[in-house]
C-alpha cells in the first residue's frame, strides 16, 4: 500500500481510535483509544460479547476484521459470521 494509504489509515486511527472492539454475536464494531477503554461496553445490544482485546495474550487488536492475536496467533473468533468469510482467502 502507498504511502498516502498508509498516511489516510494513520489519520482515521487518530480520530476514530487506535483499537477496534467487535461482538462476537453480530459482529458489530466500534473503534476506541486506551484513554477511554472503560467506556467500551462488555455486552452488545445484541445480547452477544464484545471482544476488545486477546483473552490469551490482553493484547488489544487494530482489525475490525481479526480473527487471530497479531501478538500472540491466538483465535479471537471464528473465520466466519453469519455465513460469511470475515477475511478474503490468502491467494
Amino acid at each position: 500500500m502507498g504511502k498516502a494509504a498508509d498516511w489516510l489509515r494513520e489519520e482515521r486511527r487518530n480520530v476514530l481510535g487506535h483499537w477496534t472492539a467487535f461482538c462476537l454475536e453480530c459482529g458489530a464494531a466500534r473503534r476506541w483509544f486506551v484513554e477511554s477503554e472503560d467506556e467500551v461496553p462488555e455486552t452488545c445490544a445484541c445480547g452477544g460479547t464484545i471482544l476488545r482485546r486477546c483473552p490469551s495474550c490482553s493484547a488489544p487488536f487494530s482489525s475490525t476484521f481479526a480473527v487471530e492475536c497479531e501478538e500472540c496467533g491466538s483465535r479471537l473468533r471464528e473465520p466466519e459470521l453469519l455465513g460469511m468469510r470475515i477475511r478474503r482467502q490468502q491467494r
